[in-house]
């Protein structure tokens, strides 16, 4: 049922920061695993949509925001997959006005369900729940941001495909975090040797629950797709030395992390630390192209 490329590719980075760096820096585009289904949302999502397939679903329900990139990638892989889909949405204020993502999402043929931000902070309520079944039929349920068991089984393949690209293990493998599901998989599938970093997208992020991971929470750049001038400035000088485009909301701020933890001695100069490129492009700001 599924087609998607094998591996994606594992691209090295010479100088891709303001300062050299005397590490080996690679970055894995997950970027380029699909067009509209990029990065880490395809690996939560793969599981998922043949779970759902084999036990007789044709409609996916799913949580988000007015810009959420899980929102995007559900719509895309249900147009594309035969799957009805729908998209509870917090925040009543968007009904009439779509955002660029909702109108992609719209164009997918995915059915938008605006709640407001009290009943979304609820969403999990077995009331709720019912209600949505009741209003809906039968659905398969994906959680906001994808992450669940079948989620991190689709993330946890990234360091074995790492390992198998380098001929070697890595000293360090990087991603950001934002519902913690491309982190779970990482530590699942992290040999000895290999240090998982993740850097936080979210302000005020809580690490539980990572016995192996070290979360960064120092990058968040004032919360959840917040950013400042210094990022922007660091992601337009990064996109102009290595071609790479990423965004700001994610990727960029684990990239800002790695840079200034290098400048700060943090990894030894032989060191191999490849970052996860976990998609999400629909999300980039358009200022980054001024």
């Amino acid at each position: 049922m599924l087609t998607v490329s094998d591996f994606s590719r594992l691209q090295y980075l010479p100088d891709p920061f303001p300062e050299p760096i005397s590490f080996r820096l690679y970055l894995k585009r997950d970027d380029e695993l699909h067009p509209s289904i990029s990065g880490n949302k395809w690996r939560k999502l793969k599981y998922n949509l043949t779970e759902a397939h084999q036990s007789g679903h044709d409609t996916l329900l799913t949580y988000g925001g007015a810009y959420s990139n899980h929102i995007y990638a559900v719509a895309a892989a249900g147009r594309e997959y035969g799957f009805s889909t729908i998209g509870v949405i917090r925040g009543e204020d968007h009904r009439e006005r779509d955002t660029p993502t909702l109108t992609f999402a719209r164009e997918q043929g995915m059915y938008l369900h605006f709640i407001s931000r009290a009943q979304f902070r609820n969403r999990a309520d077995a009331v709720f729940r019912e209600q949505l079944r009741h209003h809906f039929g039968s659905f398969y349920e994906l959680p906001e941001g994808g992450t669940n068991d079948l989620a991190v089984l689709g993330t946890a393949e990234i360091i074995p495909e790492i390992i198998q690209q380098l001929g070697g293990i890595p000293d360090y493998v990087c991603c950001p975090v934002g519902t913690g599901g491309t982190l779970a998989g990482l530590e699942k599938s992290a040999p000895a040797g290999t240090n998982v970093l993740g850097f936080s997208a979210l302000k005020g992020f809580v690490p539980t629950n990572h016995s192996t991971a070290q979360i960064l929470t120092d990058y968040h750049f004032g919360g959840y797709a917040k950013t400042t001038p210094d990022l922007l400035s660091f992601i337009q000088h990064f996109e102009r030395k290595t071609g790479v485009r990423i965004e700001q909301v994610y990727t960029g701020k684990m990239l800002y992390g790695i840079y200034d933890l290098a400048r700060n001695g943090f990894f030894l100069p032989d060191a191999t630390v490849v970052a996860i490129h976990t998609g999400g492009l629909q999300g980039r700001s358009p200022v980054l192209d001024l």
